[in-house]
């Protein structure tokens, strides 16, 4: 009897999160399935079928937009690990100050994406921003940025970087803080210095942050747009477009249909390349 009182609590327990979850969550997804389909408004929608779906596949920059989608998100997340890995070595360290250098670290994650965009984007500027002056001080030319469609992608991320490192920094700092000192006092004992005690002790056992580091950022780095539409807009050109951006550009020219089919298709791409990458990090984790 009271095996079953027990399961018949767990199952309450978790009922209202379930509820929470399928309002918000799953209902909404499944309403967006099915207006995928259909030409709608606000009013009124007519079921087409796949008509949405041909039409967005043969947008003329869907296939640069994938692309820049991928590169961006490849980008952003890499450099999230490396300088994340690296300022939580640092601020876990024994260096003075710490407490305020770790609130400097994280401030940029706190700053509104739509204010930052604005901010570089006059930093970027390439005739009176700070950026190039500074260059021309030393006697660099520094290029347009964000005008340039070599650079315009390239520069979002590194914006990107510069806002998200924080949040990479403190899971790394959680990470690093769990593992056992035991560990690092036998790598001193054994004569081992900082670089043996990092390369053995602190990136093995770390691991699962740098799991959830990735995974985090490259979930962002897919669906990103706030940053790029505040900064570029997605051009020049077509040239920093992500899947994201064409998607607004759809909505945006009233195609309410066509942007819905396109939101399920990066649905789609980001579960496909998640799913397999999480699983395969879990499996990981279990054998540590």
């Amino acid at each position: 009897m009271r095996g079953t009182t027990k399961r018949t609590y767990s199952y309450w327990f978790y009922a209202p999160a379930g509820v929470v979850y399928g309002i918000f969550f799953i209902l909404p997804t499944v309403i967006s399935f099915y207006f995928a389909f259909t030409r709608w408004d606000l009013f009124e929608s007519h079921w087409i079928g796949l008509d949405n779906f041909r039409q967005f596949f043969s947008e003329q920059s869907l296939r640069s937009s994938l692309r820049n989608t991928l590169v961006y998100a490849v980008t952003t997340s890499g450099l999230k690990v490396v300088l994340g890995m690296m300022l939580a070595v640092l601020l876990t360290s024994s260096i003075r100050l710490k407490a305020i250098l770790r609130a400097l670290t994280f401030f940029p994650v706190l700053v509104s994406t739509v204010a930052v965009g604005i901010t570089f984007s006059v930093l970027l500027q390439p005739d009176f921003g700070i950026i190039n002056t500074v260059l021309a001080k030393v006697g660099i030319t520094g290029p347009d940025w964000l005008g340039n469609p070599t650079t315009a992608l390239l520069s979002v991320a590194a914006v990107d970087v510069w806002k998200g490192v924080g949040l990479a920094t403190v899971i790394y700092i959680a990470g690093i803080l769990s593992i056992p000192r035991d560990y690092y006092e036998a790598v001193e004992m054994d004569g081992g210095g900082g670089w043996t005690q990092f390369r053995n002790v602190t990136l093995p056992l770390a691991r699962p942050a740098t799991f959830t580091v990735i995974l985090l950022s490259f979930i962002g780095g897919l669906r990103s747009f706030d940053l790029i539409w505040t900064m570029t807009g997605g051009g020049p050109g077509f040239a920093s477009d992500t899947i994201a951006s064409v998607i607004y550009k759809q909505y945006q020219a009233g195609f309410y249909g066509l942007s819905t089919a396109g939101n399920v298709v990066l649905f789609v791409l980001v579960s496909i390349i998640i799913f397999p990458l999480s699983r395969y990090f879990n499996s990981r984790e279990v054998d540590l």
